[in-house]
């Protein structure tokens, strides 16, 4: 646990990063780059971390949305979500895939031998603080690989559900080490 003397460091040098002044200072990555470190779906490339670490405006701006995600996050009457991020764990790896859950505990894939292949089956926990809404509004929602391939892609049903048959040649598990054991659950712009 932090001591307030902890905290009250942590604040100064945040305020030193943020306030301090760099000549021709301009926001060096997009959002859409700074959203996808926050929700963990994707890593920022070294370089990309020296040019944030070395611009304040975009240093504030990763904070601001850092800010707003973790009130969206926290609002009990605005439940928000954005997507969801999980990874294959190395369990996993040993035996056949069974399923993956996101590391929000709002998503499980559920992979089911058909055939020569597998069906694969989305559901969203019924705990979500968002699962009303998009079952509501019958979300369209996709689950991306590591390597950003669409594994499945589909409207909600009634009983928080989407399946299809899996889309590629390898297996499920060896597929998803193939790239980088990562996957995230997103909803799909209208």
């Amino acid at each position: 646990m932090k001591s307030a003397h902890d905290e009250q460091e942590a604040r100064l040098r945040e305020r030193l990063l943020l306030g301090r002044a760099v000549p021709g200072d301009r926001l060096m990555l997009a959002d859409a780059t700074l959203l996808a470190a926050l929700d963990g779906s994707r890593v920022l490339t070294p370089n990309e971390r020296q040019a944030l670490s070395a611009s304040p405006l975009t240093l504030r701006r990763f904070r601001q949305l850092s800010l707003e995600r973790q009130a969206a996050g926290q609002a009990a009457n605005d439940p928000v979500w954005t997507g969801s991020s999980g990874m294959l764990r190395a369990a996993a790896t040993a035996t056949a895939l069974d399923s993956l859950a996101t590391d929000d505990g709002c998503w499980t894939l559920h992979f089911l031998p058909q055939g020569e292949g597998w069906q694969v089956i989305l559901v969203l926990s019924a705990e979500a603080p968002f699962a009303p809404r998009l079952l509501r509004e019958h979300g369209m929602v996709r689950v991306i690989d590591g390597g950003g391939a669409i594994v499945l892609q589909g409207r909600l049903d009634a009983d928080g559900e989407c399946e299809c048959s899996w889309p590629f040649a390898t297996p499920p598990a060896r597929h998803f080490q193939m790239y980088g054991a990562g996957f995230a659950v997103e909803p799909v712009p209208a």
